[in-house]
């Protein structure tokens, strides 16, 4: 994955994976994966702000502690970094809950890749890992919220067991498949734009 091109136009794409087998993370040499620790959300922060999801880590971290910072006992077992060596952070991922009618369903939240580690399997490895949280808590089917301009992301997720939603929603999301399709069409390859056509479902 790369830092996303925010020129492409935002709309909001809907995923669901009702069942997942599990994989290895496969994390590269010197990697690690590691649960939230008190002090994460600092790193949490400058990561998601290094990549353009925030305007400044203030921000983020504001999010971050509005969102998951009530409830320290769950951001443990569902937030996680990946870590190299030196324990710097450079990769997150969250088993997190949103709403959906009366209830509350299980919604992959915010994976992201430092740019100084892309392109070495970190992302599939959170992806993973974070799946492998909500399959150990019994919480599928799971969701994700995302747009065009993650196109990469995208691919991952549906080669991951993610199907591309036609309709269905959750959260405050409208779901608006066709103009985002229509948007990927210009961006992705054919064979690319075929699998995600092949991976999508009312």
């Amino acid at each position: 994955m790369s830092v996303p091109d925010r020129s492409i136009p935002f709309y909001n794409l809907i995923l669901r994976c009702d069942r997942w087998q599990r994989r290895d993370p496969a994390l590269p040499e010197g990697f690690r994966l590691r649960g939230w620790q008190p002090g994460d959300e600092a790193a949490w922060a400058a990561l998601e702000y290094e990549i353009g999801d925030f305007a400044s880590q203030e921000e983020a971290l504001a999010y971050f502690a509005e969102t998951y910072g009530r409830d320290p006992r769950a951001l443990a077992r569902r937030c996680r970094f990946a870590v190299d060596g030196e324990g710097r952070v450079l990769g997150t991922c969250t088993a997190w809950r949103d709403p959906r009618e009366q209830g509350e369903i299980a919604s992959l939240h915010w994976l992201a890749v430092s740019p100084h580690a892309q392109g070495r399997g970190l992302g599939r490895a959170l992806c993973r890992e974070t799946l492998a949280v909500f399959q150990d808590l019994g919480e599928f089917p799971v969701y994700i919220h995302t747009q065009p301009w993650s196109w990469k992301a995208l691919l991952l997720y549906v080669r991951e067991g993610f199907r591309l939603q036609r309709t269905d929603r959750f959260a405050a999301y409208e779901n608006q498949y066709a103009q985002g399709m229509e948007t990927l069409r210009a961006v992705v390859t054919p064979e690319q734009y075929a699998e995600l056509l092949r991976c999508s479902r009312d």
